[in-house]
């Protein structure tokens, strides 16, 4: 079977990962997979990105110009807002292909307009990596348009001018005549999409983002500390998140509270921080903060996973939580709020801790308890045990076989 892997870049950003490893654990289960990519930096040959030089010029000017329309509206939702408005050459190519499966991931920064989308003359799966497949322009919203459907009079009063949200979700309403098969990577996901007004009538299978739990295994923490240059003895926590504390949806601020109260508890406690570099005035948390800026590369993650005794992931809304899965499968659990996909990942008590959602004491619990439980070493082993049995690629891998054959099929 072909599969063709349709994302915008193949390793940068959170989807990106995921659509990578996605077509990788299928070439490794047999499967003739490959990718297109707007932003190839893998240098990995299954991977094709623009062919010609005109399409490169079009891969940077395009989001450009888009984002001036999106400038058109004022709007207190700070997240990328999408439009998806100019055609594509990838179009062309796509149904051009002898792919019997287009597998659509992450398409934004005009990488495939709507129209285009509604165009596509193969059997499609489309993996969601955010909202923005049944919403409006916006990727993550608190608002329910996408449930009620987009009007005029239940538009949010924090938005105003042109109502780019309507028209982008007008226009997919038009051009996706025939629904297609999605999958979510969490339960939380799924049902948003069974609620939504655009996608409700819409086939959706819930399947995990993967992992190679071959290559991602855990470091002992002692010598990850060493090659780090933490201390050895010392509690660490982890904190992550493209942007850091930049992006008010990671929660960071729910962090920081939680943090000010266990820290009493927790002597001699250490965070690390992670996607982001230090800023010009670092917040003064009372106790050594690290920052690690950006990393890229899988052994830099596995080692600081593997150094830190959890990860605190408080976000507010989460698709799926692909820091807390990797900490997993290194044996690291997680401290987070039972919400959107986290809920999916983590047992509570088990393989990490879920606080009452936006409860900054009872997360602060979660903290205490990561740092004080008794026998850490099982908890640990529990940790790697559970990402072995639900994230290994081989696993997610053969039940996207049996999403094809059944698209394939009808």
């Amino acid at each position: 079977m072909k599969v063709l892997h349709i994302n915008h870049s193949d390793i940068y950003g959170g989807a990106a990962r995921a659509a990578y490893r996605i077509h990788h654990a299928l070439r490794d289960l047999g499967l003739a997979s490959s990718m297109y990519v707007n932003v190839a930096a893998s240098g990995d040959w299954t991977v094709q990105g623009p062919p010609l030089k005109c399409d490169k010029i079009a891969v940077r000017a395009k989001p450009f110009i888009a984002g001036f329309l999106c400038k058109s509206m004022s709007t207190e939702n700070s997240i990328i807002h999408s439009p998806a408005i100019f055609r594509s050459s990838w179009l062309k190519h796509i149904n051009a292909s002898n792919a019997d499966i287009v597998h659509l991931h992450w398409l934004q920064h005009e990488m495939l307009s709507i129209s285009d989308i509604g165009k596509l003359r193969k059997p499609v799966v489309w993996t969601l990596h955010d909202m923005w497949g049944f919403c409006g322009a916006e990727h993550y919203t608190t608002d329910e348009r996408w449930r009620e459907g987009y009007f005029k009079n239940n538009r949010p009063n924090y938005e105003a001018g042109f109502d780019i949200n309507r028209w982008t979700w007008e226009r997919k309403r038009k051009h996706w005549n025939t629904p297609m098969q999605i999958v979510a990577p969490s339960n939380w996901l799924a049902d948003c999409v069974r609620g939504s007004a655009l996608m409700h009538d819409w086939p959706v299978a819930v399947i995990p983002n993967c992992l190679d739990t071959d290559k991602w295994r855990p470091i002992p923490q002692d010598l990850a500390r060493q090659i780090l240059g933490f201390p050895v003895d010392a509690p660490i926590l982890l904190f992550g998140a493209m942007g850091g504390g930049s992006d008010a949806r990671k929660g960071f601020d729910l962090l920081e509270s939680a943090l000010n109260i266990a820290r009493t508890k927790i002597p001699r406690l250490e965070l690390i921080i992670f996607g982001e570099c230090s800023p010009n005035n670092p917040p003064d948390l009372g106790f050594p903060v690290h920052y690690t800026g950006h990393l890229y590369d899988d052994i830099s993650l596995r080692t600081i996973y593997s150094a830190a005794d959890a990860i605190v992931v408080p976000s507010r809304q989460e698709v799926f939580g692909q820091t807390a899965s990797e900490a997993n499968a290194c044996g690291t659990p997680v401290i987070c709020f039972d919400v959107g996909g986290l809920s999916d990942i983590v047992v509570h008590r088990k393989n990490g801790f879920l606080a009452i959602p936006f409860d900054v004491m009872d997360l602060a619990r979660g903290l205490i308890w990561a740092v004080q439980e008794n026998d850490k070493q099982k908890v640990r082993e529990l940790t790697r045990a559970h990402a072995e049995l639900h994230f290994s690629s081989r696993l997610v891998a053969k039940r996207y076989l049996e999403i094809y054959k059944n698209v394939i099929s009808k």
